[in-house]
């Protein structure tokens, strides 16, 4: 009996190889975008005033290519279509909100703890939608 298949236990690799496993992953992977997304779309004039207060200006076009980005990049992601495209904007939009709102740098104490944390937990977020395109991408390779 094969307890370890691809480097992974049996029960892992069994786990993972149910059909609704990685399309319940990619939606896990895209949610806070998408929640992100809807609530900036339904509450625009506070999504506008937070760009502003992070520097962008206007801040009614920053609002808009958030809710855009956030939203277009989460769908691609989710039906796995131009995952590259709609991760790689979701992970550009991810790096200007890291540098802009998570500048622990400029931080001191509780404060720079936070941002710190929130900083290096938005670029596994990244590192997260990178596999994403690489693991869409092998498939998409494996089935031609």
């Amino acid at each position: 009996m094969a307890t370890v298949r691809a480097g992974n236990p049996y029960w892992v690799a069994a786990l993972l190889s149910f059909p609704w496993v990685a399309p319940l992953l990619r939606v896990a992977l895209a949610s806070a975008y998408v929640i992100g997304g809807v609530d900036k779309l339904m509450h625009f004039h506070d999504a506008m005033l937070e760009q502003q207060h992070f520097g962008l200006n206007p801040g009614w076009l920053w609002a808009a290519i958030t809710v855009v980005v956030e939203l277009g990049g989460s769908l691609c992601v989710i039906v796995n279509r131009w995952v590259w495209l709609g991760a790689g904007g979701l992970g550009v939009l991810t790096v200007v909100a890291m540098v802009v709102a998570n500048d622990f740098w400029n931080l001191s104490g509780a404060a720079h703890f936070g941002a710190l944390n929130s900083f290096f937990e938005n670029l596994g977020l990244i590192a997260a939608l990178v596999m994403a395109t690489q693991l869409a991408d092998k498939r998409k390779n494996r089935s031609l």
